[in-house]
């Protein structure tokens, strides 16, 4: 397939602006922007992964993880290559980290995508695996098709989005399910080669309250980076009151790898004393995740303590609500469903 015209950019002379992320890249004739799947053609920007599938499969919802917006269900999760930060402790490296050239790509138009999406009993699509919002146009007309077919759409993104990539990929996504790796600049430039923590927070906050889109937010904990007490309570508070109280906060253990191979695995205190920061915080649901028999999976109503969803890994053995609230004291619990 030929590459697909690209939007969000404007002429800079003989280079073209990419306005889609942060990073602004200015790109000459010939070459690509940081992600690597945004090129110059002659004075215009393309966008070439427009299609082009890396990884497909059926996912428990639960697995994003996105545990508030239709529980139990599952998506066809799809992702590409390409990336707009490069962090070092990525999991997904092998795609994230390859170009078009380095990977084995299988184009599946939209129709595509959303018929086997049904084929396959799936409620939604999910973006994922790779950063979607390189996937921008892609995204986009794969979502709304979803829509017109009563299913939904989910972003797994590191949310390093400009307002205008962000508006412009909204109307297709409902669950923008974002990690924010930490909460200062620093941490930014030591986990993920980007300068600021800042374009994350703005789209996050501009997802739940200009585009009513639901929003779960994770965080890796890294020791040494972004496990200290301040930057845990700065990022709960900030949930709390940029995002609301039932905004689900998947706090998720870390395990060395790439090149922080020689970090140690978070401890598991560290773990338990990011969630109790978090409820000291007013969260209503904060998770634990990569940290087995922790026993913080489960939805429990902060009302009466009933067990509304039980989890055993990514799979849901109950699930109990009604609208969305608890079934025995009739709670809201922001439940999407």
């Amino acid at each position: 397939m030929a590459e697909h015209p690209a939007d969000l950019w404007e002429s800079d002379g003989e280079r073209v602006h990419c306005l889609l992320c942060p990073h602004s890249c200015h790109v000459a004739d010939g070459r690509r922007g940081i992600c690597g799947v945004r090129r110059n053609d002659g004075g215009a920007l393309v966008a070439l992964t427009y299609g082009r599938v890396s990884s497909i499969a059926v996912d428990p919802i639960e697995k994003k993880p996105v545990y508030h917006y239709f529980p139990g269900t599952t998506a066809l999760s799809v992702g590409s290559v390409g990336c707009t930060m490069k962090c070092g402790h990525c999991q997904n490296w092998q795609i994230s980290r390859a170009s078009t050239e380095d990977a084995s790509l299988q184009y599946v138009a939209p129709s595509q995508l959303v018929d086997l999406a049904i084929e396959q009993g799936c409620r939604g699509v999910a973006f994922t695996y790779n950063e979607p919002v390189i996937w921008a146009e892609y995204v986009r007309d794969c979502g709304n098709l979803a829509h017109e077919r009563g299913l939904y759409s989910v972003m797994v993104t590191n949310g390093f989005v400009t307002e205008a990539g962000l508006d412009y990929l909204a109307p297709a996504v409902d669950v923008w399910r974002v990690d924010v790796k930490g909460m200062t600049d620093e941490a930014y430039r030591t986990l993920c080669r980007v300068p600021s923590v800042a374009p994350v927070l703005a789209g996050a906050e501009r997802a739940r309250h200009v585009h009513r889109m639901h929003v779960e937010v994770v965080t890796n904990v890294v020791p040494g980076i972004n496990d200290d007490e301040a930057q845990l309570t700065a990022l709960a508070r900030w949930i709390a009151t940029s995002l609301g109280l039932d905004t689900p906060w998947h706090v998720t253990r870390f395990f060395p790898c790439l090149e922080f191979e020689d970090v140690p695995a978070t401890p598991f205190p560290t773990l338990r004393r990011a969630r109790e920061i978090g409820l000291e915080a007013g969260l209503r649901f904060v998770f634990l995740g990569n940290a087995a028999n922790e026993d913080a999976e489960n939805t429990i109503c902060p009302a009466c303590g009933e067990t509304v969803v039980r989890r055993d890994g990514f799979r849901v053995s109950r699930h109990d609500t009604r609208a969305g609230a608890c079934p025995k004291c009739g709670a809201p619990l922001g439940i999407v469903e």
